[in-house]
């Protein structure tokens, strides 16, 4: 049945969700002209890079590091395109070492560098020194060669694609396991060059190789993370909505989108959980499939195939991600700005087995740790005393299905879980920062109840959509959906990652625009980046210098008044 009386709110796009992909498609749409309003269910906007504090201290779930930020790279083309790189600031990460592997008691570096890390990873491998080359070059080749896809534009690039993607094509279809072991002789050369499986959630048999070259290229030059976390992306891309008269609205959750036409195939607007009812031109959503097609349009609204496709998709692992403020130097430990992959050194396949088993509980540690320590990585967030840590292990969702957590509050039963397993992070973490836990000042352990409570994410995935051959690539959920005027963007339709996440924001924004992904986002000689090294204080300019003694005077006011209050 048809909606009568319909009010139109004077909004060509409404979007759902403020994710990356949300805001870079509303900022794409304001910036044609369009009036644009987006509905965040959260109090904040941003989706998995929104940041919070704990007792003061800033933790930022989903941006843990970001790549290509070099002159002409494409995250910075991006940024530049969108008109917010005036408004952010990155330290780049430590150049010899922004990503470090400890394999059982092997230590090896990533350097952020593509030649430094050609002649480290063959000085440490001299058996495998061509090798190494051949194979870092073929990541190299095939992650170019997909970018190459959206700037396809007339018959020539047409009859030349072939040509121009054949390292792609090759290996479109291969596991990263498989490819690896035939270029890579040395087993624990494998274990490092397979590491940033982490990055994508999949084990390497079944991940996709050439997905996994674009993750390795995209930190070819390093990694960098912006001052202020997370949320300075969200800031920056707000003000640049707001500033071309777009409008967000949060703590405004979406209960359905609403359909009208023949069999209910046109999107017209939505219902909020509060009855509210907006109308619009056209609908994008930034929440997942699942939460998008059976949440918001409904089961019964959607065709045989979609259906089907739903039924058969899978999402990624989901991941427990532990919060600490610590009063401890951690580059006494042995930390720095740069990560850490901590794993058994054994076959990965089989760690990622255990990872994602459902029984979590058994024994004392994981066999796998992502460690992050925000702030070295922003000397801003320092506080000259206080350390902050994000430590990721990824699990199976189902570990948590016993639980039916609605509500805010927590049941003790799931309180009593998170302690354990907080417990066994702690234990693993020791591996890495031995003593850590006698300098814990505070502690939260996030969980798929968590991430599905604040993100929505469809079984508190962390990726979206399962990256497997399957479901990525020309198998990927469109930006077009079945349903006229509803679209889609985010970590599903095109890639994960807050970069990827961005760009499928333009990507459907493009599609709605009639335009190329490359015209959306073109140089602007008036946007640039600030770069610094989170290794290195020595050049930072006075803005960046004031930033880091207020944070120091706030810890020494703190803690005279609590002398006070003592005495």
């Amino acid at each position: 049945m048809d909606i009568k009386n319909k009010i139109y709110n004077d909004i060509d796009t409404i979007i759902i969700g403020s994710g990356a992909g949300g805001l870079s498609a509303a900022i794409c749409l304001s910036k044609a002209g369009q009036r644009v309003l987006v509905l965040e269910q959260h109090d904040v906007p941003g989706g998995w890079c929104h940041s919070f504090y704990l007792n003061g201290h800033r933790f930022s779930p989903g941006v843990h590091y970001i790549g290509l930020l070099g002159e002409g790279e494409s995250t910075r083309t991006l940024y530049e395109g969108l008109g917010i790189a005036n408004d952010l600031v990155f330290f780049r990460m430590n150049p010899k070492g922004y990503e470090h592997c400890f394999i059982g008691e092997e230590r090896i570096d990533l350097p952020g560098n593509f030649n430094d890390l050609n002649t480290s990873l063959g000085q440490r491998f001299p058996m495998e020194k061509k090798r190494i080359y051949n194979y870092l070059k073929l990541v190299r080749n095939v992650s170019r060669q997909i970018q190459l896809i959206p700037k396809i534009n007339g018959f020539w690039d047409n009859i030349t694609i072939p040509f121009r993607t054949k390292h792609m094509g090759k290996y479109a279809l291969f596991s990263l396991k498989r490819v690896i072991n035939w270029h890579i002789k040395d087993p624990l050369l494998q274990k490092v060059l397979n590491i940033q499986w982490g990055d994508h959630g999949l084990a390497p048999s079944r991940a996709s190789f050439p997905l996994h070259c674009a993750v390795m290229d995209h930190y070819f030059s390093g990694g960098y993370y912006p001052m202020g976390g997370g949320a300075a992306i969200v800031k920056a891309m707000t003000r640049a909505l707001q500033k071309n008269g777009g409008t967000i609205r949060t703590s405004t959750a979406v209960k359905s989108i609403l359909l009208e036409g023949d069999k209910r195939k046109k999107a017209i607007g939505v219902e909020l959980e509060s009855g509210e009812k907006i109308f619009a031109s056209r609908i994008i959503s930034n929440a997942d499939p699942g939460t998008t097609y059976l949440n918001l349009v409904k089961e019964q609204n959607l065709s045989t195939k979609l259906r089907k496709k739903l039924k058969k998709t899978k999402y990624s692992c989901s991941s427990l991600m532990l919060f600490l403020s610590v009063d401890i130097d951690v580059r006494k430990l042995g930390m720095d700005s740069g990560n850490i992959w901590m794993m058994d050194n054994r076959d990965m396949d089989s760690i990622y087995e255990e990872m994602t088993a459902v029984d979590i509980t058994s024994g004392d540690v994981f066999p796998g740790l992502f460690i992050s320590c925000t702030t070295l990585k922003d000397p801003t967030s320092f506080d000259g005393k206080h350390h902050s840590l994000e430590v990721i292990t990824y699990i199976n969702p189902d570990s948590f299905s016993k639980f039916n957590e609605e509500d805010k509050q927590r049941s003790k039963e799931y309180l009593e879980f998170k302690e354990i397993l907080t417990h066994k992070m702690i234990n693993t973490l020791e591996r890495a920062l031995p003593g850590i836990s006698d300098h814990i000042v505070h502690k939260e352990l996030g969980t798929p109840i968590t991430n599905k409570y604040y993100l929505k994410s469809t079984n508190g995935s962390v990726y979206g959509t399962e990256k497997s051959f399957g479901q990525i690539g020309p198998f990927a959920f469109r930006a077009k959906s079945e349903i006229e005027n509803l679209y889609m963007c985010g970590a599903s339709i095109q890639s994960h990652g807050v970069a990827g996440a961005s760009y499928s924001g333009v990507q459907t924004a493009a599609v709605i625009l009639n335009c190329r992904q490359d015209d959306l986002i073109k140089p602007d000689d008036s946007q640039n980046i600030r770069i610094f090294e989170a290794e290195d204080h020595t050049d930072y300019p006075t803005d960046i210098r004031q930033k880091i003694n207020l944070r120091k005077a706030r810890l020494l006011s703190n803690e005279k008044k609590s002398m006070k209050i003592q005495n």
